[in-house]
């Protein structure tokens, strides 16, 4: 999960480098980042399912196996083409061992203290990987070339195989007669992939064009198409009652709107850096590193204790705020920054995502059974998927406006580029807020109504 995660955001700081040498327009290199997203958070639901159908072991390794061997095509890519076609075999790997390794923590760690410590190591991995990423990124593409990048993930992904073989208990699945609904797959893969394809396209041909809104409402009708299907099919593919838990769906929304501030957070603070201070590769990755520490640290070391001790909703709430006070910080930046004093308390307080994420997981996961393990953990990484898409769809696209604007009234390259990440902050500062009111709100009546439930 580390690799998978880490891939996500390990090619942000080596972008100017694989643009360099494999000739890539500035269209066209974004499609390095796109290809990887629209196969991974497309197949996630899909995924999840069939893990669900077939085996979640079964599964893991399969997409292990193609995520690795995808990693080794991308680090021998010599032209535009064929990179981008290992990006999108990776993201369907990403999507078929991610789709189903919540799934499999939640059947394999049955009690409260036991699944706490799980997800936490979980949570951890996937927080630290998207951190790390640009770490490694700026490292590797520094000391070595930008194909290094790739190649790390060879002995990564051959470790967790020969450890997976062993650990994981082999698992028959329900059989493709339990939801063999080819119909539902079609839908619901093709409006998850034609979607996050107009988000990610957004900032080349803006939110109202024809094409964004045609290419939207398409997404949108086969969605509800799928949903239909669903209410209807005899063996449905994704059974609707996984949304029947407040819980889960509340958990899932509080995720995407977190998720949306804090991926775009990620990429919008390393273009700080190194295009208004003038950081490079490496230096822009190092800058990085104590958000990764902070969160590691407090995921691992604090998170399950705080979670058993007053409970995920409050621990989630915790972890938010502290988020918020970093993006709130992030809004004041000047042009002529200075680390230790502007940057560093940011990076510690991104330990709050050390807090929420463990227990947003565990909420998210709390009303699956062990049939539906899959699908919910595909529903919960997919949700993760679309927020980071529309995150740097939306902050990016409303940065970039902002610069353009202050350039065009007489501002310097600089100031204009702070000013419109100013912007993008600020409206990630709001979506945090959003997610704190749903998590104050809508999971507090939910855990409530659960926990008098089974009182």
């Amino acid at each position: 999960m580390l690799m998978t995660i880490l891939d996500g955001s390990i090619v942000t700081v080596a972008m100017p480098a694989i643009q360099h040498d494999l000739g890539f327009t500035s269209a066209g290199l974004s499609w390095v980042v796109n290809a990887y997203l629209i196969a991974f958070g497309g197949l996630l639901l899909l995924a999840g399912r069939l893990g669900d159908l077939l085996g979640r072991k079964r599964m893991f390794l399969a997409g292990t196996t193609v995520f690795t061997g995808a990693s080794v095509l991308a680090g021998c890519a010599s032209s535009p083409g064929l990179l981008i076609t290992a990006r999108f075999l990776q993201g369907l790997g990403s999507a078929m061992a991610s789709a189903v390794a919540l799934g499999i923590l939640i059947t394999l760690f049955t009690t409260p203290r036991e699944r706490a410590k799980a997800i936490a190591a979980f949570s951890f991995t996937g927080a630290a990987g998207a951190s790390l990423g640009q770490v490694l990124g700026g490292v590797l593409t520094d000391a070595l070339d930008w194909h290094w990048i790739f190649f790390i993930n060879l002995p990564i992904g051959v470790a967790a195989l020969l450890l997976a073989l062993p650990a994981l208990p082999a698992d028959r699945g329900l059989g493709l007669r339990a939801g063999a609904d080819v119909i539902g797959a079609l839908l619901v893969t093709s409006g998850l992939m034609l979607g996050i394809y107009t988000v990610v396209e957004v900032e080349r041909y803006g939110w109202t064009s024809g094409r964004t809104l045609g290419l939207g409402a398409l997404s949108l009708a086969l969605l509800a198409a799928f949903t239909v299907r669903q209410a209807r099919a005899r063996t449905p593919l994704v059974p609707l009652r996984i949304f029947r838990s407040r819980t889960v769906v509340g958990a899932n929304l509080v995720q995407m709107l977190m998720v949306a501030a804090l991926f775009a957070f990620q990429i919008l603070v390393a273009l700080y850096l190194q295009r208004v201070l003038g950081y490079g590769a490496g230096a822009t990755g190092l800058a990085m590193l104590p958000a990764a520490l902070s969160i590691g640290a407090v995921s691992l070391g604090v998170s399950a204790r705080l979670n058993a001790r007053f409970g995920e909703r409050n621990v989630l709430l915790a972890g938010l705020v502290l988020l918020l006070a970093a993006l709130g910080l992030l809004t004041r930046l000047p042009v002529d920054a200075d680390y230790a004093t502007d940057l560093l308390p940011v990076m510690l307080l991104a330990a709050g995502f050390g807090l929420a994420l463990p227990a947003l997981t565990t909420l998210g996961m709390s009303g699956a059974d062990d049939a539906d393990a899959g699908l919910a953990s595909g529903l919960f990484n997919t949700t993760q998927q679309i927020g980071m898409a529309l995150g740097v769809a939306v902050l990016s696209t409303l940065a970039a406006s902002r610069t353009e604007s202050r350039q065009a009234a007489g501002s310097s390259p600089a100031e204009a580029l702070t000013s419109g990440y100013h912007l993008a902050f600020g409206i990630g500062a709001a979506l945090l807020l959003a997610a704190v009111a749903l998590a104050a709100t809508l999971l507090r009546s939910a855990v409530s109504r659960e926990t008098t439930a089974r009182g």
